[in-house]
């Protein structure tokens, strides 16, 4: 079996328990994530081979957070030791019509300090199949996003599949540089975009005709996004595959979810889901990611199957504490198939 390569930060995150405000919370719960990481965790738990590249410090926190990767079958054998801190994040989670709030402390982290030359990318890439970034790295710092251009040419040089989440992120890019500026030299390279509702818009000004993201009232019609995806094919021509995912937002406890997918001839569209009592919508995106990955390994030929595997895969991750997907391929073809019910498994 290859192996599936991520490349970016992983964080200790602190988040206040129990819905309360940061100004309320005495106390944080902690654990760790971050978009790549929180992919090679979801591929991990499916049974692929994955490995998650990223620069941390030599200290007990960072140790911390790769024995928390090692316990869900991570490998992390090409992290490179170096720098002086573990990002952080801080989550205040919103309740109905109060959005949850994101604080980053993340500046000189580790991986923000990182240069090209620090990952040797044709060692890490031995082995490999696949290799995925999210817009999340290169607005970290020049030397981030020279460091992920530098994988991205490798991998395209020895034939490894490349996918990105663009994952804009506007409190990110503060290096002096903008998304806009930065990102097309390293989507060139990439066979699989995946975005949201707002991705393209923020980082090309590609957009559906008529669309207010902020004013979905939980509907999102799938069909608007074709549109996008040809334009963002005609743009990156090496790309194969587009994909967005849609979320219809009710309230902050209360989504619709579902997404399409566009192979240069057709749209493809997932079904939708209806989910009523959100528990962490944090890496939600991400848990999307890691099953459009797995279901394009491991249904070839079906692009339907790996779309409705990315989007039951992501609807459950919303029932599931912190940034990890923490589900098996069982769980997300039981309701693939429609087993919705919630009744306890004896």
């Amino acid at each position: 079996m290859k192996k599936v390569v991520t490349f970016g930060e992983i964080m200790l995150r602190l988040a206040t328990p129990d819905y309360l405000r940061f100004s309320q919370s005495k106390e944080f719960t902690a654990t760790f994530g971050g978009g790549e990481a929180n992919v090679a965790v979801s591929l991990a738990n499916y049974g692929l081979k994955a490995e998650f590249v990223t620069r941390l410090p030599k200290n007990d926190i960072a140790k911390a957070c790769l024995m928390d990767l090692h316990k869900y079958g991570v490998n992390t054998d090409h992290v490179v030791i170096g720098g002086d801190r573990v990002g952080i994040y801080f989550l205040e989670t919103g309740a109905v019509a109060r959005a949850s709030k994101v604080v980053y402390d993340r500046a000189h982290s580790s991986i923000a300090e990182i240069q090209p030359g620090m990952v040797n990318w044709e060692e890490v890439f031995q082995g490999a199949q696949w290799f995925h970034w999210t817009g999340i790295t290169p607005a970290l710092s020049q030397g981030a996003a020279d460091a992920c251009l530098k994988a991205i040419r490798v991998a395209n040089k020895m034939g490894i599949t490349v996918s990105t989440d663009l994952n804009y992120r506007k409190n990110l890019w503060k290096y002096g540089k903008t998304a806009s500026e930065v990102m097309p030299a390293l989507v060139e390279g990439c066979d699989v975009i995946l975005g949201n509702e707002e991705d393209a818009e923020k980082v090309f000004g590609i957009k559906p005709e008529g669309f207010d993201v902020t004013a979905t009232g939980g509907h999102v019609d799938a069909a608007e996004f074709e549109s996008v995806c040809t334009q963002m094919m005609k743009k990156f021509p090496r790309a194969k595959k587009v994909i967005i995912t849609l979320r219809g937002s009710i309230n902050a406890n209360h989504n619709t979810w579902g997404g399409v997918l566009y192979d240069g001839k057709t749209l493809y569209q997932s079904p939708r889901y209806d989910i009523t009592h959100i528990v962490d919508r944090v890496g939600g995106g991400d848990s999307f990611m890691g099953g459009l990955i797995y279901g394009l390994i491991s249904y070839p030929g079906d692009d339907q199957k790996a779309l409705n595997f990315a989007v039951a895969a992501s609807c459950l991750k919303h029932t599931i504490y912190g940034d990890f997907n923490q589900v098996t391929v069982e769980e997300v073809e039981n309701l693939m198939k429609g087993d919705g019910s919630g009744r306890v498994s004896r």
